[in-house]
């Protein structure tokens, strides 16, 4: 333990003699920038030269949509916290915990984008190669973890509770935060430990690192697609279209994860770019991923929340709304046991034709008589002497 203690203060140290590095010494491709770039100001250093650069259009697109996501996000989740106390009192309020963790790295995908768009330092290499895997992490285990939910949902109508789904989504969130410090602490400190007259840059690594420091992120893509599976065969359907927004959202992400790794991997030696094209591969990553998880997920579980029909009083399978709308059952006193009135039987029978036989079902009116389940009167007997167990003894000699 004291040794990672020591490997942890080391990082941090390091990160903050990068940080007060020159630009031009760790990043070969901005040397001697000497020339302002049009659109740019004279006192704006050379590591901001992507964001305003109008030659370089990409940058200032890129930087555009990104901006328009975070204010985008912003205003989504004001909507979402204003829509919040409309939904606890059903099932709903179970996912209001993960959905807005999953506005938070929504959010914080769009503002990583600008860290692709400046030039690399030691600082933001880090903040990189850290933050790109975390913030996924957390779209995704939110998903796995509605997911999990949403499969007692759907088939009971009732589901694990807020607070366990949100520590389940939080600890399939902090495996990729260690994953992601213990795979920094390896690369970078303990190598500058180890070799101090060699100091080596967080931003000098391989793509294929960079991908297999992600194989756990994409175990929670697939993980996110396959578990909504099991809910497109529940009973309830108004859970059945949350399943179907995760169920878009995880296959439309590995498609985008597919291509981009491709791409980044292969395609840049392939198609002979120069290696600048990382950062703008892993910027668009970002952003298309981020806008796929606000328009097919985000907006679609909003607009679930403006919905009717999730009450539990609103349940149409539920065995006490059947009985309620079930038709009353017409109660006939049975009158097999009741006294006859000579006088009114003997007028009946004068009225009836003489001479015809009479069936002995034309007194049957079409209801089957039955009794009623609650009297409407209880009738105490008190002239009734029931016969009781005598303890005097001379009752029994012989």
């Amino acid at each position: 333990m004291a040794s990672r203690y020591l490997l942890f203060i080391a990082l941090l140290n390091f990160i903050k003699a990068g940080s007060t590095q020159n630009l031009t010494t760790s990043v070969p491709g901005l040397q001697n920038i000497s020339v302002v770039p049009k659109g740019c100001g004279h006192d704006i250093k050379s590591m901001y030269f992507a964001l305003c650069d109008l030659n370089a259009t990409w940058g200032i697109i890129i930087e555009a949509v990104a901006a328009l996501g975070i204010v985008f996000t912003f205003v989504l989740i004001l909507i979402f916290l204003a829509l919040a106390p409309s939904v606890i009192r059903d099932e709903r309020k179970g996912s209001l915990a993960i959905n807005a963790m999953f506005l938070v790295g929504v959010f914080g995908l769009f503002a990583l984008v600008f860290s692709f768009l400046i030039a690399p330092t030691a600082v933001i290499c880090v903040c990189r190669r850290f933050l790109f895997g975390v913030l996924f992490a957390m779209c995704f285990s939110c998903l796995v973890a509605h997911s999990v939910r949403l499969n007692y949902l759907v088939f009971q109508n009732r589901g694990p509770g807020g607070c366990l789904i949100f520590f389940l989504a939080l600890g399939l969130f902090m495996v990729e935060a260690v994953i992601n410090i213990e795979w920094l602490l390896i690369t970078n400190v303990r190598h500058n430990l180890l070799s101090p007259s060699q100091p080596d840059s967080p931003c000098n690594i391989t793509n294929q690192d960079f991908v297999t420091a992600l194989v756990y992120v994409m175990f929670l893509i697939l993980a996110s697609l396959f578990i909504p599976c099991p809910v497109f065969f529940g009973h309830y359907l108004q859970w059945k279209r949350h399943g179907k927004y995760i169920a878009l959202t995880a296959f439309s992400s590995l498609v985008i994860w597919i291509t981009w790794i491709v791409v980044y991997i292969y395609g840049v030696e392939k198609l002979g770019y120069m290696k600048n094209w990382d950062d703008f591969i892993l910027a668009v990553a970002l952003l298309v991923n981020g806008w796929v998880f606000v328009l097919f997920y985000i907006i679609p579980e909003l607009v679930e929340m403006t919905k009717t029909g999730y009450h539990y009083e609103e349940d149409n399978l539920n065995i006490m709304k059947r009985l309620s709308e079930s038709p009353p059952v017409i109660m006939v006193e049975n009158k097999a046991f009741s006294m006859d009135n000579p006088d009114v039987n003997e007028e009946i029978n004068n009225k009836k034709p003489q001479g015809i036989p009479i069936s002995p079902y034309s007194n049957y009116n079409g209801i089957y008589p039955t009794l009623p389940l609650y009297p409407s009167e209880m009738e105490t007997v008190n002239h009734i002497h029931l016969p009781r167990v005598s303890m005097e003894p001379w009752r029994y000699h012989l």
